[in-house]
């Protein structure tokens, strides 16, 4: 179901708590979670084959992230979906099918079996067979008539910079031999894109979903010795932000995948400006509402109808009036029960007067009759009653309790020998009686010594105060801080024992398993050791281990939280150095919290909400993940920045002042990691830093990151060019699949 309307409470901020805790504020902006990106059927554009001639080459931009494809004749690329492919075998068709692309994520079960042709974050392909079925794709979807003589047009590709030779002559090898591809060119992704926006001179940064290159480029000619790569891309960035989200919510009740994290990357991060500055303040209570981003989960809330004021007020009056009800059936049933005891008492009362002036045969014949051994019994009897309805009395009207009056044990100084088995058995029962009467006046003993020890301990505390302040002060200071640390490990040991890896509960699994035998670490046999757990008093303590661990749980709780009051207490009345906010129930709340801030945003978080349980809230991680292509050590990545790397570049790997003017005089921007908000000025401003200050730096995006690449390689298969860079069938055939041709937009043999 969807929730359309929810209630917030206001949050707090550190300049005046009180004003804004309760100040009204809107909901906060939520963004959803991105949905498979399955876009079901679309009729291929295979109008393009019948427009194109022999000389017209498919132009493939083979990307880690999407493969773009289409004539050497568009404007933009005719198909684009992701390099992956999902294959498995149908048990209802008893057949093997194959999704490619977009269709791979079609539904859970294409999405479990997806497979990517690509070495993870890198743009090297590692699985041939994907590879295969993107190109029968691509080219079943530009309309390529399946003919013996194959695709029979052209080729001209991408990759990378630096790509390996096995990596190249395997596509070589594929495309003549399965394709019969009449022949083929490979090209730089960012060199085509730069040629497209017209560049001659100048250092490309490149930034694409692998890798993040910096090539210098002369009389649009590349310096490929000079060109420097960081292993970082849009790849990495989401799987970066997948493990920050992970440890930020360990027990997250959703899923986090790549493409969601790719679509938070790309709608919600950005480039700080000053990353350390902002950093410092960015989770500061004053403008969190438009920093944090919160991005909602699918989650089923339970509804729960409220109630009206009416029909709660008659629920209330239906519960006072059983309530009434109650009290009065109770006071009934003890108002009858006290005439009925009332009644015993008197029918006793007349037995005993008869038993006067009778014959002992007489007499045992009336106390048979009324199961009475003899007169002390029934003088016993008759006591009891009196006591108890002397109690009862005083209990309605309110009166003074009775005071226990000191029982006597006669028998106990009589000698068994002189007794019969009557009187042993009520000798036995005075001795027992005494114990608890002696028990119960111990315990008052106790209660009595306690109550004395505690008011010593006050006098005592109170006279050390008064002599030595600062003394007393460190000793509440000390004890204070021994029961943080209790709640502390108390909190940690629950934690624990709600995960199985942790070793308390390893502890609690060890403990039951050497309950199954005598001998711990050997198997229990059928039929074989007796089991005589119990016998031992020892072995029933292991129910409070299993239960509860070390140590007990209630009472620790109410004994460590009394306490702590008890000394905060104290604190607060003699330290002026401590006030209210530095209790623990204070910092606790969570508008003094700044890992509440981290976790949940600016306001309250509520457990049982399932809305904000399947919440994530982004706000830092906004800053973190783009910060690591200037700072990859922040990502545990042990490579110089852009920044660096330019700066080495164009101090080091240029020789002439003239070569590094023209190069500085344009820095070109491409690829789909640099689109990030202030990336060019937060570049250009450090590039400004690190640079000599009469160095002229001329920065410039191009005009489509994502797609100036394939259209540079559209640009350059339709010029006169390129007819020098294809590697023809001939040549292949001649030379092996090893042969490449240089050409000023590809890699070179040898740097």
């Amino acid at each position: 179901m969807t929730i359309t309307s929810a209630r917030y409470i206001d949050t707090a901020s550190t300049t005046n708590l009180s004003d804004i805790r309760f100040s009204p504020k809107p909901p906060p902006h939520v963004w959803s979670a991105a949905e498979p990106p399955f876009k079901g059927y679309q009729s291929p554009p295979t109008e393009g084959y019948g427009q194109s001639s022999r000389n017209t080459a498919i132009v493939i931009d083979n990307g880690a992230s999407l493969l773009r494809a289409g004539w050497s004749f568009d404007k933009s690329p005719r198909i684009a979906f992701p390099a992956t492919v999902a294959r498995y075998r149908d048990r209802k068709i008893n057949r093997t099918v194959s999704y490619v692309g977009y269709n791979a994520y079609a539904d859970a079960t294409t999405r479990g079996q997806i497979r990517n042709a690509f070495e993870p974050g890198s743009s090297v392909v590692g699985n041939w067979d994907v590879m295969e079925g993107l190109l029968d794709y691509t080219f079943v979807s530009l309309g390529v008539a399946p003919q013996d003589e194959g695709v029979g047009r052209p080729i001209v590709m991408t990759e990378p910079v630096a790509n390996l030779g096995y990596s190249r002559k395997t596509m070589t090898e594929l495309l003549f031999e399965c394709y019969s591809a009449p022949s083929i060119a490979y090209g730089i992704d960012a060199l085509f894109s730069y040629t497209f926006n017209n560049g001659r001179n100048g250092l490309i940064v490149s930034s694409s979903h692998t890798a993040t290159h910096l090539i210098p480029v002369l009389d649009s000619k590349p310096v490929m010795s000079s060109a420097t790569r960081l292993n970082w891309g849009g790849y990495h960035a989401a799987d970066y932000l997948l493990k920050l989200l992970k440890l930020k919510y360990p027990t997250f009740p959703g899923k986090f995948t790549e493409y969601q994290t790719e679509e938070m990357v790309r709608d919600h991060c950005y480039i700080s400006h000053d990353y350390n500055r902002e950093m410092s303040c960015l989770l500061d209570w004053s403008g969190l509402e438009d920093r944090d981003h919160v991005i909602q989960y699918p989650f089923t809330e339970q509804i729960i109808v409220e109630k009206s004021e009416e029909e709660l007020a008659r629920i209330a009056e239906r519960k006072r009036e059983g309530g009434r009800r109650l009290q009065e059936q109770a006071a009934k049933m003890r108002l009858e029960k006290l005439v009925r005891k009332e009644q015993t008492l008197d029918y006793y009362k007349n037995l005993q007067q008869q038993l006067v002036n009778q014959t002992k045969k007489e007499i045992k014949r009336l106390l048979d009759e009324d199961e009475f051994k003899d007169e002390a019994q029934l003088e016993k009897t008759i006591q009891e009653l009196e006591k108890s309805i002397r109690k009862a009395r005083n209990k309605d009207v309110g009166g003074p309790e009775i005071e226990e009056v000191e029982p006597t044990f006669p028998l106990l100084d009589i000698p068994d020998e002189t007794l019969d088995e009557a009187g042993l058995k009520e000798k036995r029962h005075q001795r027992l009686m005494k114990s608890g009467y002696e028990a119960r006046a111990r315990a008052k003993v106790e209660k009595e010594l306690e109550r004395s020890r505690i008011a010593e301990e006050e006098r005592l505390d109170n006279e050390h105060r008064e002599a030595d302040l600062q003394s007393w002060l460190e000793e509440r200071r000390a004890a204070r801080q021994t029961l943080l640390q209790k709640i502390k490990e108390r909190d940690r040991l629950k934690a624990d024992l709600g995960n199985r890896k942790s070793l308390a509960s390893q502890m609690r699994m060890k403990t039951l398993a050497n309950l199954a035998s005598d001998q711990p670490g050997k198997k229990r046999r059928r039929g074989g050791d007796d089991d005589n757990f119990g016998a031992n008093d020892d072995d029933w303590g292991v129910y409070r281990t299993v239960a509860m661990g070390d140590q007990s749980d209630d009472e620790e709780e109410e004994d460590l939280g009394a306490g702590l009051k008890g000394v905060e207490a104290q604190l607060l009345k003699y330290d002026p150095t401590f006030n209210e906010n530095n209790t623990l129930e204070a910092q606790s709340d969570w508008t003094q919290s700044l890992m509440h801030a981290f976790l949940r945003g600016p306001r309250p978080f509520d457990p049982e909400s399932q809305q904000e349980a399947h919440q994530v809230h982004l706000n830092v991680e906004r800053i973190r993940v783009p910060e690591v292509v200037f700072q990859p050590s922040i990502a545990g990545l042990d490579q110089a920045g852009i920044v660096d790397i330019a700066a080495d570049i164009i101090n080091h790997g240029l020789a002439k002042t003239q070569d590094r003017i023209s190069v500085l005089g344009d820095v070109f921007l491409t690829g789909g990691n640099t689109m990030f908000t202030g990336f060019d000025e937060r570049l250009q401003r450090e590039l400004r830093a690190v640079l000599p200050v009469e160095a002229p730096i001329n920065l410039r995006k191009a005009r489509n990151p994502l797609l100036d690449a394939w259209r540079g390689a559209a640009q350059w298969a339709d010029g006169s060019e390129s007819s020098q860079g294809f590697i023809t069938r001939g040549d292949y055939q001649e030379k092996g699949y090893e042969y490449m041709k240089e050409h000023n937009l590809g890699n070179a043999i040898a740097f």
